[in-house]
């Protein structure tokens, strides 16, 4: 569901062919201003949907009700680090 890149899956860079590669070199990977950019991105939204969710969970958990997710399902949205994807609620 979310097409934004991850560190994870950006493509990895080889090095040229009859060079000696360290350890180092290889797990090194070169990414673009505008990648780094979306993943950060990326991070504040899922830090707002989360918050924004814990609010609503505490002021009106009826509204979570409503929505559909169960509590233990929101629960565990809220309870997720910043990195981690999203499981559709």
């Amino acid at each position: 569901m979310n097409t934004t890149p991850t560190l994870a899956s950006a493509p990895h860079q080889a090095a040229p062919p009859r060079t000696h590669v360290t350890p180092a070199d290889v797990s090194r990977r070169h990414y673009s201003l505008a990648t780094l950019r979306s993943i950060v991105a990326t991070w504040r939204w899922r830090t707002r949907f989360r918050g924004d969710l814990e609010q609503r969970l505490k002021g009106d958990p009826h509204l979570i009700d409503d929505i559909g997710p169960t509590r233990p399902q929101v629960e565990a949205e809220i309870a997720k680090p910043f990195w981690q994807v999203s499981n559709p609620l």
